[in-house]
């Protein structure tokens, strides 16, 4: 069977477990997908970080900062779902508020991602800048308590949980538009993938504009689409990086490479075709290292009678001062 279809028969396998999972226990199968997402997102920083020296497209650089910190908020998001006990004292609302930092945090990452294509990024800056943004927001949300409600017990969502979502996936969408022209810097297959990543994260915010319970079937399925979303992110970054790096980390070097190959297909065959004598010989001996046919056919000499010798071995300039 094609490697394709069965990672695709994998994928399905692994969503049609997560979904009995949640028949059992919606408390497992919520912690199973958000550590999923997690690992991901951590995974995506790990390569990005460590290749950082090599990388000629600091978008996948930025990419890896901004979701090491979407990973961080997700965790707490994790830990103060309903029914995890983690921060007692606190109802739906709080993971609702995480959850909607988050996805402002992504959104807006992923849409500032694309100006760090041939640019060089300032890492410290990004690391401190996402570090406030971060701090703010927890602050925010616990001591502070200024982040507006986003879910009320008995009411559902508030409109402002409802709006952000609205304005999150214009904001997504946007970030494709401006991913578009810059396709060519990317491997065909990576830049899909990262399409296709983008477009389930908005089909996800998208599901979450009309669950009225944490349990229910529409945040079930914005989970879903969730989990597919970093799995693409998974295929388009982690497994392309550590399979074929060239795709990824060093597509300009191999562009280059490429575009020097071809360079030197058409130098040789000019050379070798030309009707013209042409010789290639060293400045200070001037000992033959490469010669066309016609510049044979004119002295009457074999390839190996020219190669390596000097044009005093041959007699062709009898005098250097000549030469």
């Amino acid at each position: 069977m094609d490697r394709s279809k069965v990672t695709y028969l994998i994928g399905l396998g692994i969503l049609f477990g997560l979904y009995l999972t949640s028949l059992y226990n919606y408390l497992l199968f919520h912690s199973l997908a958000e550590i999923f997402s997690i690992v991901i997102a951590c995974g995506i920083f790990i390569i990005a970080w460590n290749s950082r020296r090599f990388l000629d497209n600091h978008y996948l650089l930025f990419i890896g900062i901004a979701y090491l910190f979407v990973g961080s908020v997700d965790l707490v998001y994790t830990l103060a779902y309903q029914g995890m006990g983690v921060f007692p004292g606190y109802d739906a609302n709080l993971s609702t508020q995480l959850w909607i930092g988050a996805r402002y945090l992504q959104s807006i990452s992923l849409l500032l991602a694309p100006i760090w294509i041939g640019r060089k990024l300032k890492i410290n800056f990004v690391l401190l800048a996402y570090g406030a943004v971060v701090a703010l927001l927890f602050l925010s949300i616990f001591p502070w308590q200024i982040f507006p409600d986003c879910f009320m017990e008995g009411r559902g969502l508030t409109p402002f949980k409802k709006i952000s979502e609205y304005i999150i996936s214009p904001i997504l969408m946007t970030a494709i538009i401006l991913l578009i022209p810059r396709r060519k810097e990317f491997d065909h297959n990576v830049f899909q993938l990262l399409m296709g990543s983008i477009l389930t994260t908005i089909a996800a915010e998208l599901a979450f504009t009309f669950y009225e319970s944490v349990y229910g079937f529409p945040n079930l399925a914005g989970h879903f689409f969730k989990v597919v979303s970093f799995y693409l992110v998974y295929k388009a970054l982690i497994e392309t990086g550590l399979v074929r790096p060239y795709d990824l980390l060093f597509r300009n070097l191999k562009k280059s490479e490429e575009a020097l190959r071809f360079s030197e297909s058409k130098f040789s065959k000019a050379f070798r075709s030309s009707p013209s004598p042409i010789t290639i010989s060293s400045l200070a001996e001037g000992r033959y290292i490469e010669v066309n046919d016609s510049f044979l056919q004119l002295m009457g000499y074999s390839r190996e009678e020219v190669i390596g010798h000097t044009v005093i071995d041959l007699n062709i300039w009898s005098h250097p001062s000549s030469r």
